[in-house]
């Protein structure tokens, strides 16, 4: 963590010196000395962090290093925020002027303590820069660190006995059917977060006694962080020949890792094996070695364990390859292992079932924590109070001597980390514990803050969604949610997990939480979330971030008032979601380095003019709240990118900003940083500019537009021509019979370097008079959903849509089609997940033919009144659980009735999971089938 804010002050300090260097004045030679040591540090931090629990020294030296990192940042962002309010005066006059206005603005006193401030810090960095050849070691022993310096619990699981690991049998029956012998190599990937129990479950079927009687080899080699291939392929030769009784051969320490690959592929060539390669970090590890493995007729099986999903998918690489992600328990197994534990196999006492169920419940199915905190309960005696303050403590004091192994464990994943990752990970910690993480809120939250780097051809938003993909492939956060497409929208962390970036949070100075007026605040508090009162003697002066959590008490309203005027000038994130208020201070619009400000749900109903001050907002949340208008100062938000609301009685944006602008046709020169614009209204004289204007927004992602009349339609499309990063397009006509004039060769035309006019295009929503879809829907290739509605389509549109090769949901909606049957054609549809039909009042027949929609998950048909038979090929859909039919008609319902019903019957939905009927009868909705 301290690498983490080290490299961050190191690029702020890159930036500021390439851009303003002559408006630094004095400063500028110590800036760069500070930048060139903190480079310096970069490497040396990166062995200290991993090592710094372990060696108290050391780790004060770390917390030395980054109280200066912090110190740094307060005095530039204090030297930044003075000369920000001289450059705003400024703007007006010539460029020359603006030396001459920085010396007679900012007093020469205010530049000489800041001066003196940068010397007093210049001169803390070289003591400590000295002082690090005290920790010299630690650098030059950073790449043995983990497997001689971190204890390593997965040598805890090997040692484990059988009676001892429970919730195996499923995967443990599923991996040896994969093992059994066939011709050729076979690769298994057994996928998992650490203290999944990935190491105990392979190790369990490495012994067993059908693998150990069809396989004449077995080798198990544990990769670790830091591998030595040399050392590994040794370690395999001597186990290969030590099985069958042979000596190694003689040169072996001799020979190259080539060599000793081809000796190993010689070796099995002739022979069936399995060999396990435990713990793979990174893909150039299994990269290294994969060859060393021959691809003959002779039965082969790897078996890899990874953390990482990638590793795990990279090994698999053959069609016969399987990847078998590993689960954490059930509730019941849960409770069997951990009464095995903890009650020594005896049955749980009355008294301790409630508290037992309480501590299990936080284990959340982790094998190793529930092993980790039964084998300390297990010491208790079975004493209430013991366990009562254990139930008190396992959620905070995750550094209890009883916890350190678990952590040594979580700390192999946090570690391992890249410095950018760090930060990102332990500021999770904010969120209440259970709370859905919103993916867009994470993204939004890390780039106000500046932990997300620039990265040439990305977006800020792109690089940050990596980010996530990235604490996803290591399996340190896990999807609760996702779009119909299949990419994550909500995330969850693990408690376990959670409590260790909580304890990390602190140790870091990263999170203070609110929690009482006796809570102990630090020197310098950089980030806070209030939850209930707290003690008012702490210094917000260098606060970054405030957060208002939801279930804060109603005396935290005027503590945040409080705060704020505690001269919290550098705040760059405020999130006051759900606060009982109704108006905002006056100081919020005065914070100038403000990025993220958030009025969810708040009372709020006006925004002031005083919003124009705020020129480096990125996100303005509102959703939710009661605001009705915008002045039209919001025009002065150059920099901002996300601006959501969806308002109590206000539809949306332009509703809002419509009523208040004079010239809405501005915002094309104004907010071309907007990435989301949604539900304009056409019909009106704004709305008709807007429409013309539109392709000005060049960053837009999402754009909605209603009430749309047919001859703005190329206008429109002319707009759309220019928005080559739209993600989401929805498009409303004015009426059900209003035509949707949307093909036009300007629209098609407008991309060169690619097939698809908008080549980012996932989700497109139609709804107005067209008779025949638009040809560029055809040629949307990333196009994953599709929702049409009042279309009237004379042909069936499914011919063409078939081809989209990324289509997942598809939505026929009221009018969309005026024929009397749907064909779903051989080989259409390949990546489709979701089909609902509804309101077409003539169709008669939906056929499926095989080979279509393999992959077809859920289907709705609803109210298509003239339907009486089932889709033909229904059958075929082999993948189909959940099967929805609403407001059929009588025949349609009486025959799938009968048909389940018939004796001897064979019923075309006898493969579906869930099949579901509902009919509305006296204005309530009942159920038929089930």
């Amino acid at each position: 963590m301290a690498e983490s804010a080290v490299s961050f002050l190191f690029n702020q300090l890159t930036v500021l010196l390439r851009q303003e260097r002559e408006l630094l004045g004095g400063i500028g030679n110590n800036a760069v000395y500070i930048r060139d040591e903190l480079g310096q540090m970069r490497a040396f931090l990166r062995a200290a962090d991993a090592r710094e629990d372990s060696d108290e020294q050391l780790k004060e030296w770390v917390k030395t290093v980054r109280e200066i990192t912090y110190d740094t940042e307060d005095v530039l962002a204090m030297y930044m925020l003075r000369f920000s309010y001289q450059r705003r005066d400024t703007r007006r006059w010539l460029n020359w002027y603006i030396k001459k206005m920085y010396t007679s603005v900012i007093s020469l006193r205010s530049h000489h303590r800041i001066a003196s401030q940068f010397q007093e810090i210049r001169l803390r960095l070289d003591n400590v820069s000295k002082s690090r050849e005290r920790f010299k070691d630690v650098y030059a022993d950073m790449n043995e660190r983990s497997s001689n310096k971190t204890y390593d619990t997965r040598g805890d699981a090997l040692l484990l006995e059988e009676a001892e690991v429970v919730g195996i049998e499923k995967p443990k029956k599923q991996l040896l059917e994969w093992l059994m012998p066939t011709d050729g190599l076979k690769i298994i990937s057994v996928v998992g977060m650490g203290g999944l129990g990935k190491t105990t479950l392979v190790k369990k079927i490495y012994d067993d006694a059908s693998v150990k009687a069809n396989f004449n080899s077995h080798v198990w080699i544990t990769f670790s962080e830091n591998f030595n291939l040399n050392n590994l392929l040794r370690e395999m030769i001597i186990d290969l020949a030590n099985e069958i009784m042979v000596t190694p051969p003689p040169n072996l320490e001799a020979m190259t890792g080539v060599k000793m690959k081809e000796y190993v592929y010689e070796f099995l060539k002739d022979k069936t094996y399995v060999i396990v390669l435990d713990d793979v970090w990174k893909i150039d590890a299994w990269k290294s070695i994969r060859y060393a493995f021959p691809r003959t007729k002779a039965c082969g099986r790897i078996i890899v364990t990874t953390r990482l999903y990638n590793v795990g998918n990279a090994a698999c690489s053959q069609t016969n390859d399987h990847l078998y992600p590993l689960n954490p328990l059930t509730p019941e197994k849960s409770e069997e292992l951990f009464h095995i534990k903890a009650f020594r196999r005896n049955s749980c006492p009355p008294y301790l079932k409630e508290i037992s169920e309480s501590i299990l419940k936080r284990c959340e199915g982790l094998p190793l924590a529930i092993v980790v905190v039964g084998g300390l309960l297990s010491t208790k005696n079975n004493n209430l109070e013991d366990w009562k303050m254990f139930e008190l403590n396992i959620g905070v004091e995750s550094q209890e001597d009883s916890l350190k192994g678990m952590n040594r464990l979580l700390s192999l994943s946090y570690y391992d980390l890249p410095y950018y990752l760090k930060a990102c990970f332990l500021y999770l910690s904010i969120f209440p514990e259970d709370e859905l993480l919103l993916k867009w809120k994470i993204i939004r939250l890390w780039i106000a803050e500046g932990f997300v780097e620039a990265k040439e051809g990305n977006t800020p938003e792109e690089v940050a969604e990596s980010y996530l993909n990235e604490l996803l492939n290591r399996s340190l956060i896990q999807v609760a949610d996702t779009y119909n497409d299949g990419r994550p929208r909500k995330f969850r962390i693990h408690d376990i997990l959670r409590n260790f970036i909580i304890s990390k949070s602190k140790e870091q100075n990263l999170l203070t939480v609110a929690c009482g007026e006796e809570m102990s605040c630090p020197d310098k508090i950089l980030r806070m979330a209030i939850t209930t009162s707290f003690n008012e003697s702490c210094n917000f002066q260098y606060l970054r971030s405030l957060f208002w959590l939801e279930f804060a008490d109603s005396e935290s309203g005027m503590m945040f008032q409080k705060v704020l005027g505690g001269g919290c000038r550098l705040l760059k994130v405020l999130d006051i979601r759900g606060a009982p208020i109704d108006s905002i201070p006056s100081k919020v619009f005065q914070l100038y380095f403000l990025k993220y400000l958030s009025l969810r749900r708040t009372n709020i109903k006006h925004i002031p003019k005083s919003i124009g001050n705020l020129e480096n907002l990125e996100t303005l949340d509102l959703k939710k709240s009661k605001v009705t208008e915008f002045p039209i100062e919001i025009l002065k938000l150059h920099k901002l990118r996300h601006l959501l609301v969806y308002s109590y009685g206000v539809k949306s944006i332009f509703h809002c900003i419509t009523r208040t602008l004079k010239a809405p046709y501005a915002i094309g020169r104004s907010l071309t940083c907007l990435q989301k614009l949604c539900y304009i209204n056409a019909d009106e004289a704004d709305g008709i500019k807007i429409v013309r204007e539109i392709g000005k927004l060049t960053q837009l992602r999402k754009l909605g537009i209603t009430k749309l009349r047919r001859e703005d339609g190329k206008d429109l499309c002319s707009s759309l021509g220019k928005l080559t990063k739209l993600r989401t397009l929805f498009i409303y006509s004015m009426e059900e019979d209003e035509v949707l004039d949307l093909d036009h060769y300007s629209l098609s035309s407008s991309s060169s370097s690619s097939s698809s006019p908008l080549p980012f295009l996932r989700k497109v929503f139609l709804r107005g008079f067209m008779e025949k879809l638009p040809q560029w829907v055809y040629s949307l290739d990333g196009l994953t959903e599709l929702q049409l509605s009042w279309s009237r389509l004379k042909d069936d549109p499914l011919q063409h849509l078939g081809d989209l090769p990324n289509l997942s949901y598809l939505g026929m909606g009221q009018l969309s089609y005026e024929g009397e049957e749907l064909i779903f054609k051989e080989r259409k549809f390949q990546k489709l997940k979701s089909l609902h039909v509804w309101y077409l009042r003539g169709l008669t027949s939906v056929r499926v033919e095989k080979g279509c929609m393999p992959h077809l998950v859920q289907m709705t048909l609803h109210d298509c009144e003239v339907m009486e038979e089932l889709p033909e090929g229904i059958e075929h859909l082999t993948n189909l659980k959940d099967l929805s039919f609403i407001e059929m008609s009588e025949n349609f319902i009486w025959r799938v009735v009968m048909q389940k019903e018939e004796e001897g019957f064979e019923w075309k939905l006898a493969h579906v999971a869930q099949v579901r009927g509902f009919s509305l009868v006296d204005n309530e909705w009942t159920r038929w089938l089930g």
